[in-house]
C-alpha cells in the first residue's frame, strides 16, 4: 500500500507541466497523507482541484463506505463493476513529484525511501474520485490512487507502487471522450523510465509532519532513527 507521497513543485512548474490553472490556495506537500486535501485534475477540467485523499472527515455521512480506501489495485477494476464504473465516469490524475515506501529489513525495522524522477519534474498518478455529503448537506470529494505491482527500482523496496502516467496516457485518461478500450490500455503496467530513489528520514512516518527537510536524502535509519548498514 502507498500511504505517502509528495507534491512540492512550484506553481510555475505545475502550470507548465500540466497546462492548467493553479488556485491561489495551492501549497506544497512534503508528506502528503490520507485525510489531507491534495491537488488533483479531474477529467475534462482545465484547473487544479483539491480533494480529500481516501478517508472523508469524521462528519461525512457515507464515511463507513469510503473509510480507509486510499489505494485501488488496477487488477480490481477488472473484477468489481462499481470500481470499473468509477474509472469511466470519475477519473482524475494526482499531482506528484515523488512517493514513499518502506523497505522491511527485519521483524521491526523498516527503512523509508523516496522515489522521484531523475529530472526532478512533477508527474502524475492515475486516480478515481467520488463525492460525499457532510452533515450540513454540503458536497465534498475524495480520491483514490490506482496501484500496480512494483517494478524497476521500486520492487526491491515494496510490492506495490502508484500507476505513473506518461504525458500521453495522462492526456487520454483526462479526455472525457476516451472509450473503454482506450482507457483500459492506459492501465497496463509499463516500465517507468527515469525513476530513481534514495533513503529519507524516518520522520516521514509521522503523518502530521510536513516540512521541507523530509525530502532531504538521509543515511538509512530505522523508525527509531538508528542508523543501519542495510539499504
Amino acid at each position: 500500500m502507498i500511504e505517502r507521497y509528495s507534491i512540492t513543485s512550484s506553481v510555475k512548474d505545475i502550470r507548465e507541466r500540466f497546462s492548467v490553472d493553479v488556485p491561489d490556495f495551492y501549497k506544497p506537500h512534503y508528506n502528503a497523507a490520507p485525510t489531507q486535501l491534495l491537488p488533483v485534475i479531474t477529467a475534462g477540467s482545465k484547473g487544479v482541484s483539491v480533494f480529500y485523499w481516501g478517508i472523508p472527515p469524521d462528519w461525512a455521512k457515507n464515511k463507513a463506505v469510503s473509510e480507509k480506501i486510499i489505494n485501488i489495485k488496477v487488477e480490481s477494476l477488472q473484477e468489481k463493476s462499481s470500481l470499473r464504473n468509477a474509472m469511466f465516469k470519475k477519473r482524475c490524475v494526482i499531482l506528484a513529484d515523488g512517493f514513499y515506501a518502506w523497505k522491511k529489513i527485519g521483524k521491526k525495522t523498516m527503512i523509508p525511501h523516496r522515489f522521484v524522477m531523475e529530472d526532478k519534474q512533477p508527474f502524475s498518478f492515475a486516480g478515481v474520485w467520488e463525492d460525499f455529503e457532510d452533515n450540513a448537506g454540503e458536497e465534498n470529494h475524495t480520491f483514490m490512487m490506482l496501484t500496480v505491482p512494483a517494478q524497476n527500482v521500486v520492487s526491491p523496496v515494496t510490492d506495490r507502487m502508484p500507476l505513473i502516467f506518461t504525458k500521453e496516457s495522462e492526456k487520454i485518461w483526462l479526455d472525457e471522450k476516451s472509450d473503454e478500450g482506450t482507457l483500459s490500455n492506459q492501465l497496463i503496467n509499463k516500465p517507468i523510465a527515469g525513476l530513481t530513489c534514495y533513503t529519507v528520514s524516518p520522520r516521514i512516518s509521522t503523518s502530521t509532519l510536513d516540512v521541507p527537510s523530509l525530502i532531504i536524502p538521509t543515511p538509512p535509519a530505522d523508525q527509531h532513527g538508528n542508523l543501519t548498514l542495510f539499504d
